[in-house]
């Protein structure tokens, strides 16, 4: 069982440090266990969101095993699937680049996050320069997106307003048709378009309302973080202003991706003991009678040089590298719930591993999930077959009851008499196989 599907997209113009982003995010050393996905694809890897586990609030975490990611002493990391969206260049919607390809990775991106040199030491091409001003950068991505599918739907307007009259249509069903090819649904289409609060026709729509749609749209389908990296460099601090000023803080998460490739190539290298998404670090003269797995390295006078250069401009600057903040913002932009599922509410067991094991499985789901719906994401008999549901302290939830943090530990309970009936009914299956294998060994012998 895995966490869900979603898909982090990852874009930048060439020398951004979108690579180092990506091997930052996504290093070998947070990859413990198995995926939850069946194939990952070149340019897809494997980062981790952290969550709070129940385990520690039940005081349970010596029996918590997740089948997919790792829990340390109360710390869920989950996996998540990444894109690297390739071919971001200047008229990537007019097929410049790579930009086929840049649009049709984007369509496999539920939310994104756009690594920006926020040094101005390279230009919008990658190529190194001084005083370059990186708002250029933001402002041409969500351009080139935006032209993508606005182009798209006014090549062809006509014709949609003469099928949206002739069908007799409501203007979610005309969007839903037009836009699903970008990977949208009803429900996406509705809550943009409810949010806007449109209520002229979609026939008497004009340029400006349908650029107004498109950019509705767009903040619904592919929200946006922007990583402003390369924060450790001199011209970085006056551009990091100016940037928070136009576009505010709530997306905007200032990372060093370099200085997270280093840390944690220490801590695989075991010179260091880094607590990812802080400033802090163990050294071996810190350590105390470590065991033998867990003791550490001494730093030749090199490396504590360049560890001291990290801290200085970077975690005690800022606080930390900023890459797990990024996977943080871009994860709760989807609005998305933990929910762990259980087969008791009283010891969390999961029944997979035996009754000492909890809190196996848990899954991301969409904001207004129900928990009928949820018994379905588990498994389609547990929906066939569903009788209640239970949270913590045995309390019973209703099938239309949304999940939420309050009650996102749950029991799905089926029927007995179905499930008993179920048994038989794969008893007589059986009886009634080998029936026709011993009769057909019978017809075989008379032949």
């Amino acid at each position: 069982m895995g966490v869900g599907n979603f898909v982090i997209g990852v874009v930048g113009k060439p020398s951004a440090g979108k690579s180092s982003f990506l091997n930052s995010a996504t290093d070998a050393v947070a990859k413990v266990g198995n995926y939850p996905f069946t194939t990952i694809k070149p340019n897809h890897g494997i980062t981790y969101y952290q969550i709070d586990c129940p385990c520690k609030k039940y005081n349970k975490q010596e029996f918590c095993q997740p089948k997919y990611g790792k829990c340390v002493n109360g710390d869920r990391f989950l996996p998540i699937e990444m894109l690297d969206v390739a071919g971001l260049v200047p008229g990537a919607s007019e097929g410049e680049g790579l930009g086929n390809q840049f649009l049709d990775d984007l369509r496999g991106a539920d939310v994104l996050i756009h690594v920006v040199d926020v040094s101005g030491t390279t230009d919008q091409n990658g190529k190194v320069t001084t005083g370059y001003d990186p708002i250029n950068d933001i402002d041409w991505l969500h351009s080139e997106i935006h032209n993508w599918v606005y182009n798209n739907l006014k090549k062809k307007w006509v014709g949609i307003v003469r099928r949206h009259k002739a069908l007799k249509c409501n203007a979610v069903e005309t969007l839903t048709n037009q836009l699903c090819g970008y990977g949208t649904n009803s429900k996406l289409v509705g809550r943009f378009m409810d949010k806007l609060g449109l209520n002229e026709p979609l026939e008497n729509w004009d340029d400006e309302t349908l650029h107004k749609v498109v950019e509705a749209f767009l903040d619904e389908r592919f929200p946006t973080i922007v990583a402003l990296n390369k924060i450790d460099l001199p011209e970085s601090g006056k551009n990091i202003e100016k940037i928070c000023r136009k576009y505010g803080e709530e997306r905007v998460v200032l990372t060093s991706a370099l200085a997270e490739c280093f840390l944690r190539k220490l801590h695989k290298q075991k010179f260091i003991k880094y607590y990812e998404g802080t400033e802090f670090f163990d050294l071996a003269e810190d350590q105390v009678d470590p065991s033998p797995e867990e003791k550490l390295k001494p730093l030749d006078d090199k490396t504590r040089g360049r560890l001291e250069r990290v801290q200085d401009m970077v975690l005690f600057r800022y606080g930390n590298t900023g890459v797990v903040e990024c996977i943080r913002k871009a994860v709760e932009c989807l609005n998305v719930i933990p929910v762990f599922p259980v087969k008791n509410v009283n010891n969390f067991s999961s029944g997979r591993f035996g009754t000492k094991t909890v809190f196996s499985d848990c899954l991301l789901v969409p904001g207004g999930t129900t928990v009928r719906e949820f018994a379905k994401i588990i498994h389609p008999e547990l929906d066939k077959y569903y009788q209640y549901a239970e949270t913590v302290g045995n309390i019973r939830l209703g099938e239309d009851d949304l999940i939420t943090l309050n009650n996102n530990i749950i029991s799905i309970k089926t029927s007995q008499v179905i499930q008993k009936k179920t048994t038989d009914d794969k008893k007589k299956d059986n009886s009634n196989s080998n029936s026709k294998d011993k009769k057909n060994d019978g017809n075989n012998e008379e032949n």
